[in-house]
């Protein structure tokens, strides 16, 4: 089976960042992590009991219980996934299209890494029969499938996977063996929580599932990197993360005290960054809800975002003025969005999509204003959509993709008028 091809991606060092917060620090944080400067001890490799503990009542409260040594931290979440497949063994599973940073950490190990489509109602997860038939085909040509990772709130889009659709999954994961990684960074940003029912695969799975948090996703600005992990209560779980610890020891990745300091605060969940969260979420939803409008208007395919800072688009019914600008795969398109929007859009290649697929990847956060200011003002504002820099913003966005909408219908009509003219014989 041909396994996905690394060339024509651009460099890894390239390679798209997490949606932009775009907002300013929340000050209590900023406090914390200030606070932890001047600390002279290290934080021990996969975290100091602190932070291990903070990240143990998070999960609790989500009603995933878990002991201290369950739990491993790390500078981010890019080292402590390379930590966990090295740790694992064996070829990687990922969906298509999935995080950016996914892959590059099992490719780095000389592992073999295999993209499964996704349903046509979501992302995140991979269609559990194309998994089952990935599995197959990769043990038939000698290939060792070891490790699924897989996101309940994805990036790139922005889309929940249905729990009957996880839990088919989890199960065709489960009968073949795979251990199941689930990055669970965005869980926490739902833009319509009544509405979205978000089931994890660690509350399906007990004995296979890790389940792992970026924090500087929702929670933490990406200055102070941290990501944890919650493994399962096995002896299995028990050794593969000893095995985990044992990776990122070498690695010598530990937390930097304002780091790990950050991080604790923000996992307890005090009062302000509750607020903020749930005022950032809001802010970023009624962004998203009007861009994809937006979209909508001028012909791309976008689904509804649910969670996150960004959306997905498709581009391919816009293929034809596209085309007349010299635009005619992914990195084209990434290449003439940026260039046209001043901001970054990523392209579907980024996230083991097909090149040739007019998909990019959108975030909202540079919608929400150039400035600190500007941003806290859109943090507060009863309707931010009103504020004169985020419809000026909403507006230029708009009238990108309105243009190519346009240069869509004038090639349409043109056609039209020429077969009017000469009707085929």
């Amino acid at each position: 089976m041909r396994r996905t091809e690394t060339e024509g991606r651009g460099p890894v060092r390239y390679g798209p960042p997490q949606p932009e917060p775009g907002l300013p620090v929340l000050p209590e944080l900023a406090a914390a992590a200030a606070a932890a400067a001047g600390r002279s001890p290290a934080e021990p490799a996969g975290g100091g009991p602190a932070l291990l503990d903070a990240a143990s009542g998070y999960w609790a409260r989500r009603g995933l219980p878990v002991e201290r040594d369950q739990v491993v931290a790390a500078p981010g979440a890019p080292p402590l996934l390379l930590a966990l497949t090295a740790a694992l063994g064996g070829d990687v599973l990922l969906p298509r299209p999935c995080a950016a940073w996914w892959a590059p950490q099992a490719r780095l190990l000389g592992r073999d890494v295999y993209h499964v489509p996704t349903p046509a109602e979501c992302g995140g997860a991979p269609d559990p029969y194309a998994l089952l038939e990935t599995v197959r085909r990769v043990r038939e040509e000698g290939g060792r499938p070891r490790l699924l990772v897989l996101s309940v709130a994805d990036d790139p889009t922005a889309t929940v996977p249905p729990p009957e659709v996880l839990h088919e999954t989890v199960e065709a994961a489960a009968g073949e063996g795979l251990h199941v990684v689930s990055d669970e960074t965005w869980r926490d940003t739902l833009h319509h929580p009544r509405d979205t029912v978000l089931i994890g695969p660690a509350e399906m799975d007990h004995e296979r599932v890790t389940v792992l948090c970026d924090l500087a996703g929702p929670f933490l600005p990406p200055a102070l990197p941290a990501a944890v992990a919650r493994f399962p209560a096995t002896p299995a779980g028990s050794a593969l993360r000893a095995r985990t610890l044992d990776v990122l020891t070498a690695l010598g990745a530990t937390l930097a005290a304002p780091a790990a300091a950050a991080a604790s605060y923000a996992l307890g969940e005090p009062d302000p960054i509750v607020e903020r969260l749930a005022a950032a979420v809001r802010l970023h939803a009624r962004v998203a809800d009007a861009a994809q409008h937006a979209l909508l208007a001028a012909g791309a395919l976008v689904r509804p975002p649910q969670a996150g800072r960004h959306l997905y688009a498709d581009l391919g019914p816009l293929r034809s003025a596209l085309a007349a600008r010299d635009v005619g795969d992914a990195q084209d398109l990434e290449e003439y969005l940026e260039a046209r929007l001043g901001m970054p859009a990523p392209g579907g290649h980024r996230f083991g999509d097909d090149f040739d697929a007019l998909r990019v990847r959108l975030s909202t956060g540079p919608l929400l204003g150039a400035t600190p200011a500007e941003q806290q003002e859109s943090l507060t504002a009863p309707d931010p959509l009103r504020l004169p820099h985020v419809n000026r913003a909403l507006t230029a966005f708009g009238a990108a993709f309105d243009d190519l909408r346009a240069a869509v219908a004038r090639r349409t009509e043109r056609t039209e008028r020429t077969e009017r003219i000469e009707p085929p014989h």
